[in-house]
């Protein structure tokens, strides 16, 4: 079976609307930078602030999926697919920064309240809420596929819901008049991009050092893999994610030498692949077939 490492990625099949994800960004930074400039509101421009980072956050996440389009070459076997994991990586420290900022803003603001123009206030942030729920409608075709899209989507998530929390802060103040509901609806924004954050850079930890795949059982895949005909023991399974969608499997196993004889080494990698992908869908496998005395040349097997 052939493998091809520079196949196109989950993340590389959302570029378009990562590239449109962008552009609505954009309108909202400025918008709501404009508009916490003129009305003086903290929410504004923290909400401002989560979305400048959200841009060069989806700007990141674009420029990696394109180049994990890249092919493979000599001294980079897999090609540049692991960049999308990185740049989730990037973005998830860009947005606990962020988080942490507005949430030292905000309780200073709870202290010593000021003013705000909240009429402006909200007018912006409902543009800002509808331009938001665009993006992450575009987004969420994607974001189950690729965690670089899911970084991003995450990311849009967290503007629609800052958003939504500006728009009742703003409401709050033009009613009654109470200028904290500002620094709460930061504070809001704040808890809203944290435990997001955090859980976006422990999954791109988690390919980083090559863990199994959360939702694959490795003592289940190597118990189907022995069930296959024929083999005697599997040992030295590895499973890994090389970017997101995209699993790899290795592992040796020992054939007995009679079915060897019979069935061929061709028809026995054939089984274990068909099994790998047809069991758990990986695709990309590595299996070396061993003889039941080859143990002795594996001092360093392990289950």
């Amino acid at each position: 079976m052939g493998h091809d490492h520079g196949a196109v990625t989950a993340g590389g099949r959302h570029r378009g609307r990562l590239a449109i994800a962008l552009g609505i960004a954009a309108v909202v930074f400025v918008l709501e930078l404009v508009g916490a400039w003129i009305t003086g509101s903290l929410a504004l421009l923290a909400d401002a602030g989560h979305v400048f980072t959200d841009m060069f956050g989806v700007a990141l996440a674009l420029i990696a999926a394109t180049m994990a389009q890249r092919p493979p070459s000599l001294r980079r076997t897999f090609g540049w697919q692991r960049l999308e994991v990185i740049a989730a990586a990037a973005n998830a420290l860009l947005l606990i920064g962020v988080g942490l900022y507005v949430a030292y803003e905000a309780i200073r603001r709870l202290v010593d309240p000021e003013p705000v123009e909240a009429g402006l206030m909200l007018v912006i942030a409902v543009m800002g809420l509808v331009a938001n729920f665009i993006s992450l409608r575009i987004l969420t075709a994607g974001k189950d596929e690729s965690i670089n899209v899911r970084g991003a989507y995450l990311e849009v998530l967290g503007d629609l819901l800052g958003s939504t929390a500006v728009v009742a802060a703003a409401g709050i103040i033009l009613l009654t008049g109470w200028e904290r509901a500002d620094p709460v609806a930061s504070l809001i924004v704040a808890g809203l991009i944290l435990p997001r954050s955090l859980r976006l850079l422990r999954d791109a930890v988690r390919i980083l050092m090559e863990a199994a795949p959360e939702d694959l059982d490795v003592q289940q895949v190597r118990t189907h893999l022995t069930g296959v005909p024929g083999v005697v023991d599997v040992h030295d399974v590895h499973v890994w994610t090389i970017t997101s969608g995209v699993p790899a499997l290795t592992a040796h196993v020992v054939v007995d030498r009679i079915t060897l004889d019979d069935c061929g080494p061709a028809s026995m990698l054939h089984q274990l692949q068909e099994c790998a992908k047809d069991c758990f869908d990986i695709e990309h496998t590595t299996f070396q077939v061993e003889p039941t005395d080859h143990w002795q040349h594996e001092p360093g097997a392990h289950d």
